[in-house]
């Protein structure tokens, strides 16, 4: 037995000093752990900063999952009034043509003219003013895809090419 406590004393300060190195190395990985824990609930922190009155990750996922949901939602209700706005101004007017002239020798100036107004089908009216010394009459007639049924005067044609064009005021 007095062997045995030789070589224990002999060898105690190899044993403290293999221990106290193992001890300094756990510290430091306890440190390293404690630096990247810290990171890591900074980043959360960060994340979660109480959004929509979150407290914790999962009401914030649920909550932003909410928000996409009724963010998807508007965005389907935003493409159905598309829809309906762009079929809406397919027959708001989107051609007009106008020609002015004066079809009687006894007036002044261009008093008389005749105004195309059309959809993006090429549907509408045609109106024409003729204006005399006596008096002015206005006539409407209809058009439909850039052609009339009713016999049209050459300046009333005129103010369908001129729409059709794009060279008039619209």
């Amino acid at each position: 037995m007095p062997d045995l406590n030789r070589l224990l004393l002999d060898n105690l300060a190899i044993a403290f000093g293999v221990l106290g190195a193992l001890v300094v190395l756990l510290l430091i990985a306890v440190m390293a752990q404690s630096l990247r824990l810290g990171r890591a609930v900074r980043a959360y922190r960060e994340i979660v900063r109480e959004p929509m009155g979150a407290t914790s990750l999962h009401d914030l996922l649920a909550g932003n999952a909410d928000a996409v949901e009724r963010a998807s939602e508007r965005m389907g209700e935003m493409e159905a009034m598309h829809v309906t706005i762009e079929q809406r101004t397919r027959r708001s007017l989107q051609h007009i043509g106008m020609v002015r002239f004066n079809p009687f020798e006894d007036t002044g100036s261009d008093q008389s003219f005749a105004i195309a107004l059309l959809d993006d089908q090429r549907d509408g009216i045609v109106l024409s003013g003729l204006h005399g010394r006596a008096n002015t009459r206005i006539f409407a007639k209809p058009v439909e895809a850039g052609a009339s049924t009713n016999q049209l005067s050459d300046e009333e044609s005129e103010a369908i090419r001129i729409a059709l064009s794009g060279t008039g005021p619209g």
